[in-house]
């Protein structure tokens, strides 16, 4: 970790402006509850993204669309009450902003009153200009994500790499402009070909997060529970897997349940007893 982002003590929108001029990447990971956000802060995360990935990893829906803004509140205020140096950016949910500038920014008003968290994130470029600007009035700092967007699974139709044809790289290119011109701090870019990505961060100001897009962003993010191999049927090929923590778990959990079975636990010093 260099002298910049040790020092901080409290990561900030302008600290990552910084870290894109001094060429330090950024860290990024995503967290849901208090437990985890302690670890994940604890450990130099430069930035907690309370992620709508939670309607997968914390309640198993099959995309992200059914989590609710109370959700996303409710998982974002344990985070904030455990970090305390990284960043929390939140994403706003499915249907809390697309259609309605006002709407977005009572969603957004809510999150940052009701959470205390420092950022919110939306997903899409030119369609949600309106949007983007109208939060950004009212003073809460903008993250964008273009490339895959998960709430518009169903349009798409599927998770594979997004701008690989020549239309759709042009329109990325000049939607991440739009969202730099608006004034967004930062814009995450999922699962574009690494050339692209390439060009759109050396294009922009403003710092770059990739996931699925190269080692040429301005930084990097990643599903806590995906990296940590606690969900074991996520591998795509951008997944780098830094323990094998579902192993770890069902180990643990059958030992503590073979224990019980064998009267093993508690034992005699586990147990409490009327003498003093």
């Amino acid at each position: 970790m260099s002298t910049y982002s040790a020092e901080l003590k409290r990561v900030t929108t302008h600290s990552l402006q910084e870290m894109k001029t001094l060429g330090e990447k950024i860290s990024m990971l995503t967290a849901y509850d208090y437990s985890l956000a302690k670890i994940v802060d604890g450990a130099g995360v430069d930035v907690i993204l309370v992620g709508d990935s939670a309607s997968n990893v914390m309640a198993g829906h099959e995309t992200t669309l059914p989590i609710t803004l109370d959700q996303m509140i409710y998982h974002a205020s344990a985070v904030v009450r455990a970090a305390k140096r990284a960043l929390i950016v939140v994403d706003l949910p499915f249907g809390s902003y697309q259609g309605n500038s006002e709407e977005a920014l009572r969603s957004a008003i809510r999150i940052m009153k009701e959470s205390g968290a420092h950022a919110v994130k939306l997903e899409g470029g030119a369609e949600i200009k309106e949007s983007v600007t109208r939060v950004l009035s009212a003073g809460v700092p903008v993250m964008g994500h273009l490339g895959l967007t998960p709430q518009s699974i169903y349009k798409f139709g599927t998770y594979t790499v997004r701008a690989k044809e020549e239309e759709e790289a042009a329109k990325l290119i000049q939607d991440a402009l739009i969202l730099q011109e608006c004034g967004c701090f930062g814009i995450v870019l999922e699962k574009i070909p690494a050339p692209l990505a390439k060009k759109v961060s050396e294009s922009l100001k403003v710092p770059t997060v990739g996931i699925g897009a190269g080692v040429d962003t301005d930084g990097q993010v990643l599903v806590l529970q995906d990296m940590l191999g606690i969900n074991k049927d996520f591998k795509p090929r951008f997944l780098r897997r830094y323990a094998d923590l579902h192993s770890v778990i069902t180990g643990s959990i059958q030992n503590y349940v073979s224990d019980i079975k064998q009267k093993d636990f508690p034992n005699e010093k586990e147990s409490y007893w009327n003498k003093k």
